[in-house]
């Protein structure tokens, strides 16, 4: 058995297609099929049922793709152990984020570490809460920017960053002349709000707020993108909640009024979470403290 075994089977599992996983290996089919085959005859087991379409895997199958992908993932881990021999001359990091955090901290921290580490290779990985969890807890990431609460448990983290989180509301509201005070959410339970899609960890947080204050939110219009959740309340089609690092940012073409809310100020706390027990390669360690020096300084954003 080879590591590039398992490596194809792995691939044709995720693509159910011997077609489609040749492709993403850059081989060529017939060879492919040919090491799976070659495979199974080895372990005496059918791994794919080839009879239908698209591919299924099989109970042994799905047995041998999960202890595969932990091998690989410790053969990974191990390599980096070994790319620190190497003084950090060379890596590869792995960073898991929210697109509306990354979009925030990332560009204050990223220069500073390329500048202290150029052979370090720098990947990002954007999606919803829900995947980067499931990302982190697979191993798929060095470690991923989140914030709590976490729902996967196999996940550990160290807090980075706490914020106040603002009630957004468009200039022509009768609270956008209450600036300097504290609104009372309960007067806001007939008011349309406008929240990002679920899937988003800070929908949830948007939820509890609510929930906190004694009603659940009447929502009028999702996004995928705090940009456009700003625009709207902009324009008058609602109210909603924003971080205080995206309030004090440039960014939104028309920005709304924001204001703070009733003791206790609701916050969230950004995280660098990843999998219990992982291996944190010195890139990432070097990276996390540089991250915690740069957000200890208010003026960042």
């Amino acid at each position: 058995m080879e590591f590039r075994q398992l490596q194809y089977a792995i691939k044709v599992a995720e693509e159910r297609s011997f077609s489609r996983a040749a492709e993403k290996l850059h081989i060529a089919q017939p060879s492919l099929s040919q090491q799976i085959l070659k495979l199974e005859q080895q372990l005496g087991v059918k791994l794919f049922d080839r009879t239908t379409t698209p591919l299924e895997i099989t109970y042994a199958g799905e047995r041998f793709v999960e202890t595969a992908g932990r091998i690989l993932d410790l053969t990974d881990q191990l390599r980096r152990e070994m790319e620190d021999v190497a003084d950090l001359k060379k890596g590869r990091l792995v960073i898991g984020s929210l697109p509306i955090t990354g979009a925030h901290v990332l560009p204050a921290v990223l220069p500073i570490f390329q500048q202290q580490f150029p052979g370090i290779e720098v990947v990002l990985v954007e999606d919803t809460t829900a995947n980067l969890e499931e990302l982190t807890a697979k191993g798929k990431t060095d470690f991923t920017l989140l914030t709590l609460p976490l729902q996967d448990q196999t996940l550990v983290y160290e807090p980075i960053l706490t914020e106040e989180i603002l009630l957004a509301v468009p200039s022509d509201h009768p609270l956008a002349e209450q600036t300097g005070s504290r609104v009372n959410l309960l007067s806001l339970e007939d008011e349309p709000f406008i929240l990002l899609k679920r899937g988003q960890g800070f929908r949830h947080i948007a939820f509890e707020i609510c929930r906190r204050a004694g009603f659940e939110p009447n929502v009028a219009f999702e996004s995928t993108n705090i940009e456009m959740v700003q625009s709207l309340v902009a324009a008058g089609m609602g109210l909603s909640f924003v971080p205080e690092m995206v309030a004090r940012s440039g960014w939104a073409p028309v920005k709304p009024i924001y204001l703070s809310i009733e003791i206790p100020a609701p916050t969230r706390t950004l995280v660098v979470a990843y999998r219990e027990g992982r291996y944190l390669s010195r890139p990432a360690l070097e990276f996390i403290q540089i991250m915690k020096r740069t957000l200890s300084n208010n003026s960042w954003f």
